[in-house]
Parts: C-alpha cells; structure tokens; sequence
C-alpha cells in the first residue's frame, strides 16, 4: 500500500524524467558524426586568450574522439543537469505538502512517519537509479549505429557516479520540504544551492580543485582512469546527514 502511494505520487516526474534522459542520450549519440566532422573546422578559427580561450581549447580538444565526446557533451552536461533537475524534484513536496489531500491521508495510515519517508525515500532511490542507468545503457547499445563503440563499464561508472553522488541533492531537497511545506519553494531553493555551487566548482576547477559535480561526472575517471572514492564517500555522508535531518523535522511536523 505505501510502496504503491510513493509510486502514485512520484510516477510523473520520475517518467517525463525518463523520457527526457532517453531523448537527450540518444540525441547525444546521433549528433557525433557530425561533430566529428566539424571540429577541424574549430582548429582554424581565433579561441581568444584567458579562461574563455582556454576552456574553448579543452572542449574542442576533449571531444575530438567519440568517448570524449559522450564525456563532454552527455555526461558532463545534459546527463548532469538533466538528471540532477529531477532529483530536485522528486525530493519535493509529495507527501510533505501541508494542507494538502495528500498529506491528510499521508496523516491517517497506519504507519509510523519514519516508514512513510523512508517508503517514500526508498522509492524515489529506486527511480533515481533507474534514470542514471537506462540512458547510460543506451548510449552503450546505440554506439555502433554511428559506426563507433563505447564501453559497458565506463557507462555503468558513470550510472553510478551520477546516482551515488547526487543523490545529495535529493536528500537536500527533501530537507527543504520538511521547512517549506510546498512543492515550489523547497525546488527553489535547492536548484539555487545547485546553481551556486556549479559556479564556484567552475572558479575552484581553475585551480585545480574538484566538488560534487565533477565526482557525479565521474572526472577522474575519464581523465586518469581513477575512480573518485573519497569524493564518493563524502557525498555519501552528507546525502545520509542530510536525510537524518529531514527525518527529525518530518516527525515532528504538524500535519
């Protein structure tokens, strides 16, 4: 009964979500060989000087081979916007909306409200893995119609990377919803947090430094083959803190 309810109320996001990953994935790899055949054409014109110049130099030079290319534009972009967008999503509102039908029948089950969110929570992780892991395993099967291959285990690292690591947002988001009790606002704020610390990870990454974004992307492992463990791990911790928390403000709360 509450595995079918977190369903119920999380089936829409989790779906246009899907859907989306699903286009974007494939329209990633059916884009290639015209990018392939573009990029010379990149070489001869002017890239400018500083952090422009520069990062227009690391784009053109990161996806001159196909897994480059997947690095770039899939998985360092559209996989990482795309799937932490929904994360936010999922993590707001549903059962949390005070006022609500919802949360008056939430109220009234027979259930204790740590099994209501961790019900919820335990549905949501399920479609979380399946949005990190469907259109990676796509973009595996799809590579030989564009006469190119791409590994199963570096789509399957990358899966989980982005899952492991991002669920921080998730976990945050439901934070927000349990001291915002709307939809909108709890999204707000996280996809703010989100926005804020792409942009400093952007600053820091001058010098050398790395954040949540690059563990999700699983950087690391496409530049050196290392997987990043303690990026991981801190993720990890701070995701189950952060649910901790949730967890405390949800009991407590007067629906």
């Amino acid at each position: 009964m509450l595995w079918y309810k977190a369903w119920l109320d999380t089936r829409w996001p989790f779906l246009i979500g899907l859907a989306i990953l699903v286009v974007l994935a494939c329209g990633n790899v059916f884009e290639y060989p015209t990018t392939a055949r573009l990029l010379p054409l990149a070489d001869t014109l002017p890239h400018g000087t500083g952090i422009v110049g520069r990062a227009i130099d690391e784009a053109i030079q990161t996806q001159r081979d196909y897994r480059g290319f997947i690095w770039w534009q899939w998985v360092r972009q559209n996989f990482t916007q795309t799937w932490t967008l929904f994360a936010v999503l999922l993590g707001s509102g549903g059962l949390l909306v005070s006022g609500s039908k919802g949360a008056l029948f939430t109220a009234a089950l027979p259930a204790s409200r740590k099994q209501l969110l961790g019900i919820r929570a335990g549905a949501c992780m399920i479609e979380l893995l399946v949005l990190a892991v469907v259109p990676s395993l796509l973009i595996w099967l799809l590579s030989p119609a564009v006469g190119e291959s791409y590994s199963l285990t570096t789509a399957l690292v990358h899966a989980s990377c982005m899952f492991l690591a991002g669920v921080v947002f998730y976990s945050f988001a439901v934070l927000m919803s349990t001291t915002f009790h709307d939809m909108w606002r709890p999204a707000l704020v996280t996809c703010l947090v989100a926005i804020g610390i792409g942009v400093v990870e952007t600053v820091v990454r001058q010098m050398g430094g790395y954040g949540v974004f690059a563990v999700m992307r699983a950087e690391t492992y496409f530049r050196s083959g290392a997987l990043p463990w303690g990026g991981l791990l801190v993720t990890i911790a701070i995701s189950a803190s952060l649910f901790y928390a949730a967890l405390l403000n949800f009991v407590q709360l007067d629906l």
